[in-house]
């Protein structure tokens, strides 16, 4: 589990952007916290110079907006986002890992950041830092209403992914339930301890009747007697309703909870398997190809007659075009469409691929060009700073161009560049990915077309057959 925050950095009383920027990204990226700077990763900048190369975005910015801008305290140079993990849960490298994914999936890849892992307190945890200014270096990025509840429930998701916990029912600004569940000593609220143990008791109930007694077993006790239960842990004075729980651990959503369990393990006494309920049920489009309804699920998710009886003749619709489907595709065994889906799933994902790094390739090209234009700009001031003796005095001056200049240095060092391209092979390049990339697109969208269209007709097929399907191929149909 983690708990996490976002806040605007701003300019300091008494100090320039360039130390401002300075300070807050040093401290996160302090060698004493982060093991000697093993635990920093960066995206889109060199982690060792982030803050100058933060800083030349933001000229980049301003000389774009044609105007001139005095920095006031208004201004937001940079945003921080913490994330902390309950101790002993996940391991530094894999919390960097975790830290560079929601930084990711955030920012959408449009803003240069870095993500700092301290292991300096006995619960691990990231400071990430991301630019306000965007890569290109043409729009800003806005905070927004309840952005900090975005970066949770992102959070939420990547650490669930990465087979962690989330923390439930949390309450915004109340420092008391972060220790709690931190670990710092504070004694945790009955409720949440309820909740601990109903988390911990359901996996293995298949009945309600059978989670009451497993919650007596382990020393609560239950009053099912009135007209809402209660549980009472040793040594509490007052009863807890589970109505109050609210969420997942309502009574109401502990008896979905298992039913859900038993139709994913199989009905009582019948030893049927049933699908998993999903999302609600669409109407099939004319066109192309749609899963057939979960029409158990959706009754057991309160669906009624007239649901059931559309659902049916729903799926009658969808079952015979996806025969016709498979008739016009020339497709006449399941093992002929298993191998079809896989091999339009895999030219999809090498089209993917191609696109994706002839991107990556504009953007490096992109990066290389601003580098090399500051590098020049910036040579001047450089060489003066050196013959001074590279004296205090002279880098007070003109702080800001030798932090530019060394960055260019570093990020040249960073991508392998023994020699400086020139300005037209870069051009020329970059001209030629976005015409192959043109290319690339008109088969990517028939690829993905088909690849969707054997998929869901495999999905359909293994359901009309009654055949359960393998992880893999779930991956695979999403």
């Amino acid at each position: 589990m983690a708990a996490t925050w976002i806040k605007a950095l701003h300019a300091s009383n008494g100090k320039t952007i360039a130390q401002t920027l300075a300070a807050r990204v040093g401290y996160a990226k302090n060698p004493d916290k982060t093991g000697d700077g093993e635990l920093v990763s960066s995206y889109r900048c060199a982690w060792q110079s982030a803050e100058a190369e933060f800083l030349l975005s933001k000229q980049e910015y301003g000389k774009r907006r044609a105007k001139r801008r005095d920095w006031g305290a208004r201004d937001v140079l940079a945003y921080h986002i913490r994330q902390s993990f309950k101790p002993g849960e996940v391991s530094p490298e894999e919390a960097n890992a975790i830290g560079m994914e929601l930084a990711m999936r955030f920012t959408k890849g449009r803003h240069a950041l870095i993500v700092a892992t301290h292991i300096d307190r006995a619960h691990v945890h990231n400071h990430i830092i991301f630019n306000s200014t965007s890569i290109d270096c043409t729009r800003k990025f806005r905070d927004f209403i309840r952005s900090g509840r975005a970066v949770r429930r992102i959070s939420d998701l990547v650490c669930i992914e990465h087979g962690l916990s989330v923390i439930e029912e949390t309450k915004p600004n109340n420092s008391k339930d972060y220790g709690e569940w931190l670990g710092d000593g504070k004694r945790q609220s009955w409720q949440g301890l309820l909740r601990r143990k109903i988390d911990e008791t359901l996996p293995a109930c298949d009945t309600f009747e059978s989670f009451i007694e497993a919650m007596r077993a382990a020393g609560y006790e239950a009053n099912t007697a009135r007209k809402h239960i209660t549980m009472k842990a040793p040594g509490q004075k007052k009863p807890t309703r589970l109505d109050t729980l609210k969420g997942r651990h309502a009574e109401q959503a502990i008896r979905e909870r298992i039913a859900a369990q038993r139709a994913i393990h199989g009905g009582v006494g019948d030893g049927t398997e049933q699908k998993k309920p999903g999302k609600a049920a669409v109407a099939p489009a004319e066109g192309k190809l749609n899963l057939l309804i979960d029409i158990q699920a959706k009754i057991r998710q309160g669906m009624g007659a007239g649901f059931e009886h559309w659902a049916k003749v729903a799926n009658l619709k969808e079952a015979a075009k996806t025969l016709m489907f498979l008739q016009d595709s020339g497709i006449a065994s399941y093992d002929e469409l298993e191998r079809k889906a896989a091999s339009a799933s895999a030219r999809f994902r090498e089209l993917s691929g191609k696109i994706k790094a002839a991107g990556e390739r504009q953007s490096e090209i992109n990066y290389i060009q601003r580098q090399i234009g500051v590098y020049s700009k910036t040579r001047a001031v450089y060489a003066e700073y050196r013959e001074s003796g590279y004296s205090k005095k002279h880098r007070a001056e003109h702080e800001a161009d030798i932090m530019l200049h060394q960055a260019a240095k570093k990020a040249f060092d960073a991508l392998g560049l023994q020699k400086l391209p020139t300005i037209k092979s870069l051009q020329a390049e970059y001209r030629q990915l976005a015409c192959d990339k043109n290319k690339l697109y008109a088969e990517y969208r028939r690829a993905k077309d088909g690849m969707k269209n054997l998929a869901t007709a495999k999905a359909n097929a293994e359901s009309i057959l009654r055949m359960k399907p393998r992880p893999q191929d779930l991956g695979q149909s999403l």
